[in-house]
């Protein structure tokens, strides 16, 4: 049996229904990375590559990359919660955990502004070549942070870019993951058997992503973000006709959070809530609500406590 799945749905996806008839599910997933990105100063065996300037300065501690990357805490952070709470949008801040325990209040924060709080890893790394036993200890490490900063149970995880094969496996095995996001191959929700066990998958995109406001992504300006995402907004609205979709869009607070770029995101916002008929919802509320209409029920996370909302 092939591992990979390349028909998905196919023409027949399950016959869900978005809360209030909306016809298109809308997940804002906000990065927060600042602190858990590759720093000699921390430790870590080389400094981050990927920021603005591109470039890596080795053997020494690189000042530049890192104030680039404390902008998005300082000032891109609240930028962007200001503009979420003028529209009363609900997003996942899919955290690192060493971002969360350097920067507890921000997580604290956005919780409190009715936000979804999710892991995003210890550092900002992939899972491709970790051991096992390494990539465990990074899924505790990480809900653990993320779960105290948020002062509740955390149920999302979002690896950077590329997990492993032990990636779900070990989420199944620690039992407080309502989902994850590693994947990228589909418009709305699907269900995995990881074990015996009905995993919840929420495809992420990169092309719906600020993230191409890097060099040679091929956002310049704030309108390159809104146009190319009400675009895909559109269409997937238009599908939502007949059948179920969803949407996901990557926001970084050290990129969406500057002020020639955030002009973007309320473009965008104003487009979807101007169109009407669309649900902006966290990624856990996606995910319950698509365990309980194709007939999984309720996650048997939920009934163990703190986190069920």
């Amino acid at each position: 049996m092939d591992r990979r799945d390349f028909k998905g749905y196919g023409d027949a996806p399950p016959d869900v229904q978005w809360p209030d008839g909306a016809q298109l599910a809308v997940s804002l997933v906000v990065n927060v990375e600042e602190g858990a990105e590759l720093s000699r100063a921390d430790g870590d065996e080389r400094n981050e590559s990927i920021h603005e300037i591109r470039e890596e300065v080795v053997d020494a501690v690189d000042l530049c990359m890192e104030t680039h990357f404390t902008y998005g805490m300082r000032a891109g952070y609240h930028r962007i919660a200001d503009v979420l709470d003028a529209y009363g949008a609900r997003a996942t801040f899919s955290c690192c955990g060493r971002a969360a325990q350097r920067s507890p209040w921000l997580v604290r924060d956005a919780v409190m502004r009715g936000h979804e709080a999710s892991c995003h890893g210890w550092r900002w790394e992939t899972m491709a070549r970790k051991t096992r036993e390494d990539e465990q200890e990074i899924i505790l490490r990480t809900h653990a942070a993320v779960s105290a900063a948020a002062q509740a149970p955390v149920v999302g995880w979002h690896t950077r870019s590329t997990s492993s094969l032990d990636t779900r496996p070990l989420l199944i095995e620690h039992g407080g993951f309502l989902y994850d996001s590693d994947a990228y191959d589909d418009d709305i929700p699907y269900v995995v058997d990881v074990g015996g066990t009905d995993h919840i998958v929420l495809p992420y995109a990169f092309d719906t992503n600020d993230m191409r406001f890097q060099p040679g992504g091929g956002f310049i300006q704030a309108s390159d973000f809104s146009t190319y995402c009400i675009g895909g907004f559109e269409r997937l609205w238009r599908e939502g006709e007949k059948a179920p979709r969803m949407m996901s869009v990557g926001l970084h607070l050290r990129t969406i959070g500057r002020p020639a770029r955030v002009g973007g995101l309320e473009a965008l916002l104003d487009a979807m809530i101007n169109r009407g008929g669309v649900w902006i919802a966290s990624r856990a509320e996606i995910a319950r609500h698509w365990r309980k209409a194709i007939g999984l029920g309720a996650w048997a996370g939920d009934a163990e406590g703190p986190g069920a909302s």
